[in-house]
């Protein structure tokens, strides 16, 4: 395996980083010590290279299995851009590039191969694969590969006869939404042999989730969109229908929009795609067709128009929102109807056992919907990962959340009117119906059924209708009643409601939504407004020369951070997230004269926090950090804790950092003698205490990444006690959350797309 040091440099150079996020380095070193490897990583948490490094540092080819041409094409240009001879194969080539490309890859020309699943298992393939020098089978999105999951291929299933074809090679398969079923149905169907999980936090901290109920839905949209001019985002719509019905509205109302759905014409779909990526189509109004082959970094929101199917498919495509760590937003319009449509569409599922993994998550994405919880304490839970903190501020529950009031007596009116509906027809209604009945609706179908004939018809005027179908919901959140999914959602008394009618228990509800407004976004992380928009300019006008999306030029949170350092010469440029060697010969000099151009005409900006915060933190310190800091407490030191859990030294800096940042003791004293200690604090006082790479160039690198990490959290300015460290994680993250984004997105970027050069 590569030196630590090495696997850091390489980061670096190729990718413009100073350091991995979360499990990265974990799943790299597990890679290259040969072992296979599962890595479950959150949408935005770097997957990409987790394969893309090892291949630099080991011999042999990488073949990257990958579910989506426009995927392949994005990845392989970024990777070219970096100086790293990549290519693909897939049907958008001609057969005359298909055969040039494999007689490059017989001459040892490129170092990754990105290949659709369908073809890696032809048998014309796997013998032309068999002659070539592979190092590693990385399966991308290995999710597809479950019938449990929400995006099963059978084309993915196929990939179960990989392992019998190639039985030494290691294979690394990587996905960033799997539950614990689909977990384990991915390692069984690829037959990985002792593999090394590294499974990373599902939270997505700069996501803001809000739901609301379907009121207006179209104008409930424009609404929204209006109050954010300019910026990118995804509508999905349920149908086809639906995606260019609301497309066609969007632009009628001078919103540049446009749909997306698999029965477009490809060349359509392409050219929605293209303008979308490159910020020529701020709104793309989709299917769920329309994201797993989207790398765009800087989409700021992400509107469900209708309700999703699933908890899983909610959160891969709120996934798409934010992934270059700035803030953003995802919105749901619910509706019952919604609900019951979907299961109705559950029920005509032949395949027994589908039908029933369809319905659970059906019932699932519900019971979120219509709750009063955190939804991110709900959804984190949905995969298995708890989340502690009483609010995330990051949520309409949590952000404003509902007064409660003494509803015993509309609670009893509810309960008693579907009792009363069911003894009345022999079957029970939903809850829409229920409603109706309670505010005296004179329907069609209420008369029908006779409902208007009980002693609840006409009973609850003090509500409106939709007043008291918010009521129903409620019920149905707390337990007092359930959906029967046998019979469209009809609502039941369970045991619980049942003696809370006869026993006239008492019961608080949530204030009843009137407001269907949805809150505008946090702002961005403070910069140079004027120079972001001429920096933003100019990464258009050098993308759009090289015919690639915008965002792969730098991304937006590149560009914020030249904003606020205003770099005037290579060595600061370096110091942006995200410039590497490549980035820095190709672009350096344009976006460094732009700058001085700017302070030529202006004057320099300054900002109260000079310093973003330094560390990407999650929600809780983890086992794995926990475990770290136990054994040092017990004396143990990093190199013997290292050794003892077969991680990097740096890896174990990481840890305390993270526990340092959290407000536990971590005692330096250890790691570092008193003059260090100052000869450190001088170096970082000297470059600035955000600037790791610099303070350790300044020291002539005669220190450790990770320990210097760990001194700044220790020492740094920022250095908060346990108390305040809390008190600040249950502060709103607009502006904190943000900032720290500007110092850690981890979003590549792409230069121009020379022809592919020799290994």
């Amino acid at each position: 395996m590569q030196a630590t040091t090495s696997i850091l440099d390489a980061l670096k150079e190729h990718f413009g980083y100073d350091s991995f996020l979360p499990h990265q380095e974990e799943v790299i070193s597990d890679s290259l010590a040969g072992r296979d490897v599962f890595a479950l990583l959150p949408t935005g948490g770097g997957k990409s290279i987790c394969y893309q490094l090892p291949a630099l540092l080991r011999p042999g080819l990488t073949v990257v299995v990958s579910p989506l041409i426009a995927l392949m094409k994005d990845q392989v240009d970024a990777l070219r851009a970096t100086g790293i001879a990549a290519t693909f194969i897939n049907s958008s080539l001609s057969y005359g590039e298909q055969h040039q490309r494999g007689r490059e890859l017989l001459a040892g020309d490129y170092r990754l191969l990105y290949i659709a699943p369908e073809r890696m298992m032809q048998p014309s393939f796997l013998t032309f694969l068999r002659r070539l020098d592979i190092g590693l089978i990385a399966i991308d999105e290995a999710h597809c590969i479950s019938e449990w999951g929400h995006d099963f291929r059978p084309e993915y299933r196929q990939l179960a006869g990989l392992r019998p074809q190639f039985p030494k090679t290691p294979v690394m398969a990587l996905t960033a939404t799997a539950t614990e079923r689909v977990r384990g149905d991915i390692l069984e169907q690829l037959r990985l042999k002792d593999p090394a999980v590294h499974v990373g936090s599902f939270n997505r901290r700069n996501l803001t989730y809000h739901v609301r109920p379907k009121k207006g839905a179209y104008d409930q949209l424009l609404a929204f969109i209006k109050q954010r001019p300019g910026e990118s985002g995804i509508v999905y719509c349920h149908t086809r229908r639906g995606a260019e019905s609301v497309a066609g509205h969007l632009a009628d109302d001078g919103v540049r929009a446009a749909p997306y759905h698999a029965g477009m014409a490809p060349r359509d779909r392409a050219r929605t795609q293209e303008g979308f990526t490159r910020d020529d189509l701020p709104i793309v109004c989709a299917t769920v067709a329309f994201g797993m082959g989207i790398n765009k970094s800087n989409v700021r929101f992400v509107f469900h128009y209708d309700m999703p199917k699933s908890m899983e498919g909610y959160h891969q495509e709120t996934g798409r929102a934010g992934r270059d760590g700035l803030p953003a937003e995802c919105v749901m319009l619910y509706s019952a109807g919604d609900a019951v449509k979907y299961g109705q569409f559950v029920d005509e599922t032949q395949d027994p056992a589908l039908r029933e993994a369809a319905r659970e998550q059906l019932n699932r994405i519900v019971s979120y919907s219509e709750s009063r919880e955190c939804r991110r304490r709900q959804m984190l839970a949905y995969f298995g990962e708890a989340y502690d903190a009483e609010n995330c501020n990051g949520c309409d529950n949590c952000l404003a959340p509902r007064p409660t009031f003494d509803g015993t007596e509309g609670v009893r009116k509810f309960l008693s009117c579907v009792f009363r509906i069911r003894e009345k027809s022999g079957f029970s209604f939903g809850i829409t119906h229920v409603a109706a009945v309670l505010a005296g609706s004179t329907s069609e179908k209420v008369r029908r059924f006779g409902h208007h004939e009980i002693s609840a018809f006409g009973a609850g005027k003090e509500y409106t209708q939709a007043g008291w179908a918010d009521v129903g919901r409620q019920l149905v959140a707390m337990g007092l009643l359930r959906q029967n999914p046998a019979r469209m959602n009809a609502v039941e008394l369970t045991e619980e409601g049942m003696a809370t009618l006869q026993e006239h228990r008492h019961v608080a509800l949530a204030e009843l939504r009137r407001d269907q407004a949805v809150a505008v976004s946090a702002d961005l992380p403070p910069c140079d407004e004027t120079l972001f928009e001429r920096l933003r300019a100019l990464r258009k006008t050098l993308a759009d020369e090289r015919g690639v999306a915008a965002y792969m030029v730098f991304s937006d949170v590149a560009l914020r951070q030249m904003s606020r350092q205003y770099p005037a010469d290579e060595s600061a440029f370096t110091r942006i997230s995200g410039v590497g060697a490549s980035k820095l010969q190709e672009f350096g000099a344009r976006f460094i004269a732009e700058i001085a151009a700017h302070l030529r005409a202006g004057g320099r900006q300054t900002f109260e926090d000079e310093a973003p915060p330094y560390s990407v933190r999650t929600d809780r310190l983890g086992e794995t950090a926990r475990d770290t800091l136990r054994r040092f407490r017990l004396g143990h030191s990093v190199e013997a804790i290292a050794h003892e859990r077969g991680l990097a030294s740096s890896t174990i800096f990481g840890h305390l950092a993270i526990a340092a940042e959290w407000g536990e003791p971590v005692d330096i004293d250890r790691l570092l003698a008193a003059d260090q200690q100052q000869q450190i604090a001088a170096a970082f006082s000297a470059v600035g205490w955000a600037n790791v790479t610099g303070t350790r160039e300044r020291l002539d690198n005669a220190y450790d990444y990770g320990l210097l990490k760990l001194y700044r959290a220790v020492k740094g300015p920022r250095a908060k006690d346990a108390a305040t460290a809390t008190a600040e994680e249950s502060a709103s993250p607009s502006a904190r959350d943000l900032r720290k984004a500007e110092s850690h997105s981890r979003s590549p970027g792409l230069a121009p797309s020379p022809a592919v050069p020799p290994a």
